[in-house]
């Protein structure tokens, strides 16, 4: 079985709701998952985007969602997680300099949003509020599995 991510709010490929963006209410969408892998101690979700800040003229990766240590047989999270993220959860700065979800806000053009889950053999030690970058170096060596869900948003 192959591990796969997905939301009731929005498709693979498709535009994100704007209930989960800067414009409405900015609530994390809803997120579930099958597929993790057997040996999976705990999944990492990070949510980025590519197209900072002009889609015709990239210049950086925004990130907008740093979790980790979500426990292995967690099969998803509900709309607007915020603190009820299950026991031992962690998170991330996102580049607004603060844990949790923010979500699209987009100054110009359609962006896209990448989720990505990452299984994991091993259940991290506290990084404290760890970068994406401090996340991905930690994980490395540790990934069993990883999948993506992309969605778009456009002001």
């Amino acid at each position: 079985m192959t591990l796969k991510l997905s939301s009731s709010a929005f498709f693979h490929l498709s535009p994100i709701p704007v209930v989960h963006t800067c414009d409405g209410r900015d609530l994390s969408p809803p997120l579930s998952w099958t597929g993790v892998p057997p040996g999976t101690k705990s999944l990492a979700l990070i949510v980025s985007d590519p197209d900072a800040p002009d889609p015709a003229a990239p210049k950086m990766t925004w990130v907008h969602w740093v979790v980790y240590n979500l426990p292995g047989d967690a099969t998803g999270l509900p709309q607007d997680v915020g603190a009820a993220l299950p026991a031992g959860t962690r998170e991330g700065l996102n580049d607004w300099h603060r844990t949790g979800y923010g979500g699209p806000c987009p100054p110009i053009g359609r962006h896209r949003y990448f989720f990505r889950l990452y299984a994991l053999g091993v259940v991290l030690p506290d990084l404290g509020r760890p970068t994406k970058t401090a996340l991905e170096k930690a994980m490395r060596g540790h990934v069993l599995a990883e999948t993506e869900l992309m969605g778009t948003y456009q002001c």
